[in-house]
């Protein structure tokens, strides 16, 4: 299992702020693809994806007992 945390306006989208999903063995573009079928939107967000805290490419695969996060753009100034 993966744990799947969602972050600002991503928690209002979801409706949930973090979740368990069976994804192991998948790839982050297989989390995303997942993510956009369950929550419709979610891929206009430009989210990043964040696996064990350090940001993910597409092809990394996930294994079971990681933890996902959907982390939304951030500015600053």
């Amino acid at each position: 299992m993966i744990t799947l945390h969602y972050f600002a306006g991503l928690r209002e989208l979801t409706g949930t702020s973090q979740e368990q999903a069976d994804l192991a063995g998948k790839t982050v573009e297989d989390l995303m693809e997942w993510a956009a079928d369950k929550y419709p939107g979610i891929e206009n967000a430009s989210a990043r994806v964040a696996i064990n805290e350090e940001y993910a490419l597409p092809a990394d695969v996930l294994e079971d007992g990681d933890t996902a996060a959907f982390i939304p753009p951030v500015s600053g100034g």
